[in-house]
């Protein structure tokens, strides 16, 4: 069986990332999304928020499941015998950085990294930009995020 990992901090999860996910759940057995801490910013979602959402915008993808990541990406997939990272790539810079990580985790433990592209009406897409929008005109979010998330957010900004 193979199973793949789709870790990030997804604060927000957006509708780039629920495509990646959606074509990723083609390719293998088992996708599960890991919602983790992105140590390096200051989340707008608590980490059990994300977690909830996460879990709500796929559950129409039966091979989908959502997991929490507390430490490295590689101990988590080891801890649930998963073999692939998945990562989406929007643009160069996405590249890069990706080639370093998965350069990384293939010395840390020898997994394979799959990289998807973003479709073009993704590709502009970020959970920052989203963030931003939200705090200033939350209805114009649904292009951006899911249904739920859009909730979530304007809960959060109101």
């Amino acid at each position: 069986m193979k199973k793949a990992v789709f870790p990030g901090s997804f604060d927000p999860l957006t509708n780039g990332h629920l495509d990646i996910i959606e074509r990723a759940a083609s390719l293998f057995d088992e996708v599960v999304v890991a919602v983790g801490k992105n140590t390096n910013k200051k989340g707008l979602f608590l980490p059990e928020e994300r977690l909830a959402l996460a879990k709500a915008a796929v559950a129409h993808i039966p091979n989908v499941t959502v997991g929490q990541i507390d430490g490295l990406t590689v101990d988590y997939m080891e801890q649930i015998g998963a073999q692939y990272i998945i990562r989406g790539l929007r643009n160069c810079k996405d590249f890069e950085y990706e080639r370093d990580i998965a350069g990384v985790n293939s010395v840390l433990d020898n997994v394979e990294t799959v990289l998807l592209f973003a479709k073009p009406e993704n590709q502009n897409i970020s959970s920052s930009m989203v963030k931003e929008i939200s705090k200033l005109s939350s209805n114009r979010l649904a292009a951006f995020v899911p249904p739920v998330v859009v909730e979530a957010l304007q809960s959060h900004f109101e």
